[in-house]
């Protein structure tokens, strides 16, 4: 969705290697894995802020590779996943610091614009995770009242 509106190519990275297997070198098991990715997310940290700690701080390269399901799978199966997607929330942050923005500067047509374009990002957003079950069918998005989802 972010080139949709940026007209940029891309971002240069390095790429992983194509066959996805544990390193021989790594010295968590599953469970082990699987109890600090619960344990960070009691702590109160997203899934994608948990891979970057398992991979920085605790040495595992790849968490799927490893134990053959993503964090936010593990983070379902234990029940301490959020009751909104990650990228959904991020989107709604986004639109409070927003509007907080525009109660001072009233003036700026190039956040007014940054809104209509996040606010369509949650939309669609909205009806992809309404079609494959993640969040309830009544659930439904209202600028006035994007605060108090979050809390």
């Amino acid at each position: 969705m972010a080139k949709m509106y940026s007209g940029s190519k891309g971002q240069a990275k390095s790429t992983r290697p194509s066959v996805r297997k544990a390193p021989t070198w790594q010295k968590y098991n599953n469970t082990e894995i699987e109890a600090l990715i619960v344990k960070l997310a009691k702590e109160g940290k997203q899934a994608s802020q948990i891979g970057l700690l398992l991979r920085d701080v605790y040495g595992v390269p790849d968490v799927k590779a490893i134990i053959k399901k993503s964090v936010s799978a593990v983070l379902k199966e234990k029940k301490a996943a959020p009751k909104l997607p990650e990228d959904l929330t991020s989107l709604l942050r986004r639109v409070i610091s927003l509007q907080k923005h525009m109660e001072k500067n009233k003036q700026d047509m190039t956040a007014k614009r940054g809104i209509q374009l996040t606010e369509s990002k949650i939309n669609r957003l909205v009806k992809y995770y309404k079609e494959t079950g993640a969040i309830a069918d009544t659930w439904s998005y209202d600028r006035d009242s994007v605060q108090l989802l979050l809390k």
